[in-house]
């Protein structure tokens, strides 16, 4: 069994065994805890009422979250010739071809996230193997494949996050900062609940959002109340 820290221990006395929150209680709860040593990270994790192994109910998109997340993104971009340069001047931190490709190849993967202008996407694929399992693929569905790579590099470092089900059907996606104020928390929290509620596919049946809570890197989970409406309003 994990053992737990005193600090976890200490906020876990300030909650009521079996309750649920709304999305904004959930945050003012969080926000009362006692601090770690470090600025945690705030995640949302869905357990969805899919089945994850049809291909029809993935569920998969993504959220511009109004306050960004509070974490640096380090950018890959993939593009040849002029677009380089234009690239680096919308902020990736890296920009180019063939370079990235061995450097990637020979076990280089110090970037959080891929931007690729179709043209390149046959010479990247035989990066699949390495990129897939991480998350790193770029993809159309995810908008990191695209012509207009300036306004995805901009997006990407303004705080746009991707999600995407796992094979139980859950969702784990960080939406911010514990040092963020209450109401960026929540509206971020609110932007990121919504995607996922769009995001459902028209073959699922019966309770979607079968649970939501939302944790601090070292507190627990706090239980979200179920409902779509009670999830996104104060």
């Amino acid at each position: 069994m994990k053992k737990r820290s005193k600090r976890y221990k200490e906020a876990s006395k300030s909650l009521v065994a079996e309750k649920s929150y709304t999305l904004f209680e959930a945050v003012t709860t969080i926000k009362k805890f006692p601090p770690a040593k470090f600025d945690e990270s705030v995640q949302l994790n869905f357990q969805l009422g899919i089945k994850p192994d049809q291909a029809d109910q993935t569920v998969r998109g993504t959220a511009a979250l109004p306050h960004g997340t509070g974490k640096k993104i380090r950018v890959l971009c993939f593009v040849k010739g002029e677009a380089e340069k234009i690239a680096r001047e919308a902020g990736a931190d890296y920009a180019g071809a063939e370079e990235y490709i061995k450097k990637i190849e020979g076990g280089w993967l110090d970037f959080d996230a891929i931007v690729a202008h179709p043209d390149m996407m046959r010479e990247i694929s035989k990066l699949g193997k390495v990129l897939g399992p991480r998350g790193l693929m770029p993809s159309p569905k995810s908008g990191t494949v695209a012509v207009d790579v300036k306004k995805a590099i901009k997006e990407i470092k303004a705080g746009r996050v991707e999600f995407k089900n796992d094979r139980t059907g859950g969702i784990h996606v960080m939406c911010g900062k514990r040092s963020f104020s209450e109401e960026a928390l929540f509206e971020n929290a609110k932007t990121l609940v919504k995607a996922v509620l769009d995001a459902k596919p028209q073959t699922t049946k019966g309770d979607y959002l079968r649970n939501v809570t939302l944790a601090a890197t070292q507190s627990p989970g706090l239980k979200i109340r179920s409902g779509a409406l009670s999830i996104v309003e104060k």
